[in-house]
């Protein structure tokens, strides 16, 4: 059946039943557009796609057995984080609470894995679409095309209206998974390509480097601008999978030039800063010259801003994708660095990797916790550096873990990739 919108009032769809309260047969959508039925996905869950040549997927657990862990996974996280408004919008809470706040970095994550999750969820465009409806509510004063990284329903005044890079990133990526499952159809309510379209001429336009073609970190701050300027990168905004995408799709060979850009700065911490270890610091300083350092202590977040920490700790995951989809030697040799590291600093021991890290692999002080937020990405990591059973362990110790919005989120993307299914669209 053809997916249908039709307008009508609630008052003709709900109604009160003495002692039972309302009854509304048909989940509202952004607008009280009303969906009777989602399109059939073009590409249902589970894919099992064929990664890179040379690179490995889990031995040890049948290709059924990742698909439902991968499916367990999701459900627990749909449960625990993704909640519907009274507006019919649907949004990622960065907590469990009914009144947690969303950030756009969730929003981007949720409209990235929905759809990978279309043919085990049959809601998924129901969902995806609610998604983007409160992306529309809540955009970036400073420019509509982004959105504001933060939203407080309860407590609109503790809200940040300034954009950040990689939820609009992953927020136009989403929207191009969407194009492909269920684009062009007649009935839809949404345009995804060109709705990803605005979203990413909007990105290129205030927050890519003109002269550095590195991401900045919003729109909050102009590309000369002190101490954040086009030279201040965040390096887990280092997306050369998405750019790529972003690229095919759009036709636009700027974004081959953010790929590069950013695969030198990578390639310089490597050789210069992180020659043992490989690792990235959450926040980065760029010289015109291509020089580069870690940012300061308290530069944006926190004392450990140049420290391998909670933003650089997804950069395995991201630059392992990029090897594992388009089979880029550069990421691939990029991200084994940080993998052989891992594996010798761990003893073989996933339970040994430490949350955080100077860039010279000094554990972060007091820190004495397992967090599937750092684990995770190193499973992505060892599929591209051939460490199957390193891969095997890394897999068992994050896949039944619930740790909070953050850690289980980036590990369910993760499990989307180990489980091989994680596609282009």
């Amino acid at each position: 059946m053809k997916r249908r919108a039709i307008r009508f009032t609630v008052a003709a769809l709900c109604f009160v039943l003495a002692g039972i309260g309302p009854v509304c047969p048909i989940p509202l959508l952004q607008g009280g557009n009303v969906a009777f039925a989602d399109e059939p996905p073009r590409r249902p869950f589970p894919q099992h796609v064929s990664y890179a040549a040379g690179t490995l997927r889990p031995s040890h657990r049948t290709q059924a057995q990742q698909d439902d862990d991968l499916r367990a996974a999701y459900d627990r996280w749909k449960s625990n984080y993704l909640t519907r408004t009274k507006e019919g919008h649907y949004r990622v809470k960065i907590g469990r609470g009914a009144n947690a706040p969303t950030i756009s970095e969730g929003q981007g994550y949720g409209m990235v894995i929905v759809p990978l999750m279309a043919g085990h969820d049959p809601e998924a465009q129901t969902i995806f679409d609610g998604l983007w409806g409160f992306f529309n509510a809540h955009r970036s004063p400073a420019d509509s095309r982004l959105m504001a990284w933060r939203v407080n329903l309860q407590r609109p005044d503790r809200g940040d209206g300034n954009s950040a890079f990689d939820g609009d990133a992953d927020i136009a990526y989403g929207l191009l998974l969407a194009e492909s499952q269920w684009g062009g159809r007649e009935g839809n309510g949404i345009n995804y390509m060109e709705e990803a379209k605005r979203v990413l001429d909007g990105i290129l336009d205030r927050t890519v480097g003109p002269a550095s073609r590195l991401p900045m970190l919003g729109n909050w701050f102009g590309p000369d601008g002190a101490p954040f300027n086009q030279f201040t990168p965040r390096p887990s905004d280092f997306m050369p999978a998405h750019f790529r995408a972003f690229g095919q799709s759009t036709g636009n060979p700027v974004w081959g030039e953010l790929v590069a850009a950013c695969q030198r700065v990578v390639d310089s911490f490597q050789k210069n800063v992180s020659p043992t270890t490989g690792l990235l610091p959450d926040f980065a300083v760029v010289e015109p010259s291509g020089a580069v350092r870690p940012a300061p202590p308290g530069f944006l977040e926190k004392e450990w801003d140049g420290c391998y920490n909670f933003n650089a700790g997804r950069v395995p995951w991201r630059l392992g994708t990029d090897a594992l989809l388009y089979g880029d030697p550069v990421s691939a040799a990029q991200v084994k660095k940080m993998a052989d590291w891992v594996l010798v600093e761990t003893a073989g021991n996933p339970h040994g990797i430490k949350p955080g890290y100077t860039l010279d692999g000094s554990p972060i002080a007091s820190r004495n916790y397992f967090s599937t937020f750092f684990a995770a990405p190193f499973g992505v990591a060892a599929m591209v550096a051939g460490q199957q059973e390193w891969l095997n362990a890394v897999y068992d110790a994050v896949r039944l873990q619930e740790q909070g919005y953050y850690a289980d989120t980036v590990t369910l993307q993760c499990l989307i990739v180990m489980t091989g299914n994680y596609w282009t669209p």
